[in-house]
């Protein structure tokens, strides 16, 4: 395994919100654990039958280019408020896949408003909003598993 494998592996794992990895192949043993302000890879290499004692690298997850616009996006969305998932399940941006979207980037919302579908043990739950204003970023990608409390949206409240 490169080092390109081993921070593509390190991107990944950090985007999908897991606290801990541990991937053992054959000859390498690596650990990404997240959650911390900076997230920590250990890699071991077995493979040498010479050396007895392994040997262990950090290498830290976000590479300078993708952690300078980070804080630019924090301070931006601050102004924005999050309309988050109550429950664990599947994202859907429609109700149905012949119909269109419940909401756009630039669509004008109001409390109560359907905003979205979550599918939860086979059953559809509509996520209403609980704030007013326009939809400025959807966060999740249609189809795809959320977690509870994940942001779906950012809302101009203005």
């Amino acid at each position: 395994m490169d080092i390109k494998e081993i921070q593509n592996l390190i991107k990944f794992v950090a985007k999908s919100g897991a606290s801990e990895v541990k991937l053992e192949m054959e000859d390498v043993k690596i650990t990404i654990k997240t959650g911390s302000d900076t997230p920590e890879t250990t890699i071991v290499h077995t493979a040498a039958p010479v050396a007895q004692m392994p040997i262990a690298a950090s290498i830290p997850a976000a590479q300078p280019v993708a952690a300078a616009p980070i804080p630019a996006a924090v301070n931006d969305d601050s102004k924005y408020v999050t309309v988050k998932s109550p429950i664990i399940g599947t994202f859907y941006r429609k109700p149905s896949p012949d119909k269109p979207n419940f909401a756009e980037v630039g669509t004008e919302i109001k409390v109560g408003d359907t905003v979205c579908i979550i599918e939860a043990m086979k059953l559809f739950n509509e996520i209403e909003s609980e704030v007013s204003g326009k939809i400025v970023k959807i966060l999740v990608d249609d189809s795809s598993p959320v977690e509870f409390d994940q942001p779906l949206f950012l809302v101009d409240p203005s």
